[in-house]
């Protein structure tokens, strides 16, 4: 985990809880918090700057999702992803999400696809700034978005709750390698092609960007 000095601090906002464990996931999913690393309630309440009390219910809210297993007496253990698992996630998205996409071209308005160009933008841009918290929750939410003109809420709630457990270990490697930019853009790629009502263009890119992205975290 980073040095705490570097840390932003939480501000208590409505839900804290729900701040702490996005920054937890966000955290797992950079690589910051390491599979088999231990962490207390209270070490991790001081990096953010405030009460151990909604750190320890974020934690339990992401032993639920399996993200980590508490230790007696020590706190919450990091858990492992392995590339079955991996395997498993990436292969369920693509069920899901490719068609779905494809459904999304052929009937969202103009108006809908481009409320989330402002968001893709983020995405690049947050690459282009290293900004890898910020990465996350952009891409988060543009997929999740652009699944949501589906008008199917259940299928957005299960693509989320895989998006959390496959945890994109590497995510650092990838920018430092200067690979995570061009899959950056590959959103604005997609969001072109629904936008041009061409549904077979939109689900071989999606595809693709599934497969590709999967690849970079294998080999990170």
């Amino acid at each position: 985990m980073r040095d705490s000095r570097h840390r932003t601090p939480i501000a208590p906002p409505e839900r804290l809880r729900d701040q702490v464990a996005h920054a937890l996931r966000a955290a797992l999913i950079s690589g910051e918090l390491r599979p088999g690393t231990v962490h207390s309630a209270p070490s991790l309440a001081a990096d953010f700057g405030i009460s151990a009390t909604p750190v320890r219910e974020a934690m339990l809210d992401l032993a639920r999702e399996g993200l980590v297993e508490p230790v007696r007496n020590k706190g919450f253990r990091i858990t492992g992803v392995s590339e079955r698992d991996l395997d498993q996630y990436a292969e369920i998205r693509a069920l899901i999400e490719v068609p779905t996409v494809g459904r999304v071209a052929r009937t969202a308005t103009r108006e809908q696809l481009e409320a989330l160009r402002p968001v893709a933008g983020e995405i690049v841009a947050a690459a282009t700034a290293h900004d890898l918290t910020a990465y996350l929750e952009a891409d988060r939410r543009f997929h999740l978005g652009l699944l949501g003109l589906s008008g199917n809420e259940r299928l957005v709630e299960v693509v989320g709750e895989l998006r959390k457990r496959s945890r994109l270990y590497g995510l650092t490697r990838l920018d430092e390698r200067g690979e995570l930019l061009p899959s950056a853009r590959e959103h604005l790629d997609l969001l072109d092609l629904a936008l041009a009502g061409d549904a077979a263009g939109a689900e071989a890119c999606m595809s693709d960007h599934l497969a590709k992205v999967r690849s970079l975290w294998a080999r990170a």
